[in-house]
């Protein structure tokens, strides 16, 4: 239950910005969530959430970033606890998950600073499965490979 809030909350500040543990409480509540204040607040210290100054000039919540190969620490290890198989054919690459991370893990990986991998196109997350389309197969093998080191190094 509480690995799925975390994840919750880490989908929820990557695709919007949050600037209060009120916004925070009623997202998760709309998600299903049935969490306190108290919890909420918990929450946010155990995943070290930052604030941050945002384009608009406000204070949002933000997943402190470790660089390290352009992919953080964090991601690592969320894929690595995430991910069951992954694999690339052609211009793609697959990650399969256990049911209902996917879209946790797409997420957290969008949010990456990826200049290494230009060659991005777009993602794709369903409940158990990612897809990453890259503009060429060369591309799509180098991530596999990379991702498939990021979970053997965690």
């Amino acid at each position: 239950m509480k690995q799925g809030r975390h994840e919750k909350i880490l989908e929820l500040i990557i695709a919007q910005e949050i600037s209060t543990q009120d916004e925070l409480l009623s997202l998760l509540k709309n998600s299903g969530y049935d969490v306190t204040q108290a919890t909420v607040s918990r929450d946010i210290k155990q995943l070290r959430l930052l604030k941050i100054l945002s384009a608009e000039g406000k204070y949002i919540y933000s997943v402190g970033k470790t660089e390290s190969n352009n992919l953080s620490s964090k991601f690592d290890k969320l894929l690595a606890d995430s991910a069951i198989r992954i694999d690339y054919v052609c211009n793609q690459v697959i990650i399969k998950c256990y049911s209902g991370l996917a879209n946790a893990v797409c997420a957290a990986f969008d949010s990456q600073d990826s200049q290494d991998f230009e060659d991005i196109v777009g993602t794709l997350a369903g409940d158990d499965t990612i897809l990453i389309i890259l503009r060429s197969e060369n591309g799509a093998e180098k991530l596999c490979s990379l991702l498939i080191k990021k979970c053997s190094a965690i």
